[in-house]
């Protein structure tokens, strides 16, 4: 017998599980009305329904891994009729993540200002509390973004997520010390984030200045934002899920493709970063440790550069290859070669 899985479906859908094996399907609760994932906590799953609840509105429910005791721990409130707001947000449209006893998710319209919001509930059902309201916009832009639709990653006590509007953000899970870590990305951001160290990487769905798409990764403080590929429609185009990382490679889809029109399956192998930073009379370079068959090399000239393979080799300090070298003589260029 496989590993069991449950998985909620998307439209007006089911809650179903399957071995992984492709045995044993079954349907354990009908029209739930799910676009996101479930998330599991002992035999409890849960999950979120964009419609539905008493003001339809959307919903946070729970239900047993039988199929059993389907609950209702969340009715999101109605919004006014004028200008579309509420107090906790309506119609959240991605999964949920769990930490302790606590529920945290997104939902893409109401809130203070009709664009949306970040929440968080005990499991069961008490305590719910919107974490953030994003703001109304002024023109076309605004300070945080717009209309979350993607789901949160959590790391300690701080939750990352993602705007419709181009936005990766991060809130403390007391609400606390909202930041917007990159602003404007030049098109929609429809897919969540994967966090690997202190680096997130996510995808841009298209847009202007993204042709057909890119991936990208920006450190958890908003620095050191970099382009890891723009897609050209030939290669794929518009990224609307979001990364897996396995090693040092990310992998994700393109719903199209300009030779096949059915979309691509791509991979993007992550470069080590290298850091350059002078401390008294000495120069530190770091990277990381999960990159073997990498050796730090220099030169003194770029126009006709002799690269060579520095001494020592590094040592290991807090996950991070690291070499000392002084400060003397010529200027040096730095690289990571293999």
């Amino acid at each position: 017998m496989g590993q069991r899985l449950e998985v909620a479906s998307s439209g007006y859908g089911t809650v179903f599980a399957i071995n992984t094996n492709g045995t044993g399907f079954t349907n354990l609760v009908g029209s739930v009305g799910s676009f996101g994932g479930l998330i599991l906590s002992g035999d409890t799953l849960y999950g979120t329904a964009p419609t539905g609840g008493s003001s339809d509105n959307g919903r946070v429910f729970a239900v047993s891994t039988s199929g059993t005791g389907f609950t209702n721990i969340h009715s999101l409130t109605a919004t006014d009729n004028n200008t579309g707001t509420n107090i906790d947000g309506a119609h959240p449209y991605s999964g949920l993540i769990l930490s302790g006893n606590a529920l945290y998710g997104t939902a893409l319209d109401g809130g203070n200002s009709r664009y949306g919001t970040v929440f968080a509930l005990n499991t069961n059902g008490t305590g719910f509390r919107t974490l953030h309201s994003f703001t109304a916009t002024s023109g076309s832009f605004n300070s945080d973004g717009v209309n979350p639709v993607a789901g949160l990653i959590l790391s300690g006590e701080t939750v990352y997520g993602t705007t419709k509007g181009g936005t990766v953000f991060s809130v403390g899970t007391n609400g606390m010390g909202f930041t917007n870590l990159l602003d404007n990305a030049g098109g929609n951001i429809l897919g969540g984030l994967i966090l690997s160290g202190n680096t997130l990487y996510g995808t841009i769905q298209s847009g202007i200045s993204t042709a057909g798409g890119t991936v990208f990764a920006v450190s958890t403080n908003g620095t050191s934002f970099r382009t890891l590929h723009i897609f050209t429609f030939t290669d794929g185009a518009y990224l609307e899920g979001g990364l897996i990382l396995s090693g040092n490679t990310l992998y994700g889809t393109a719903s199209y493709a300009s030779i096949s029109g059915q979309g691509t399956v791509f991979s993007i192998f992550i470069q080590p970063q290298l850091t350059i930073l002078p401390s008294g009379q000495s120069v530190i370079l770091t990277w990381p440790t999960n990159y073997d068959g990498f050796a730090l090399q220099s030169a003194t000239n770029l126009a006709s550069p002799v690269w060579t393979t520095n001494s020592p080799p590094p040592a290991t300090i807090d996950g991070q290859d690291t070499v000392t070298n002084p400060i003397s003589g010529s200027k040096e260029f730095f690289r990571l070669s293999q």
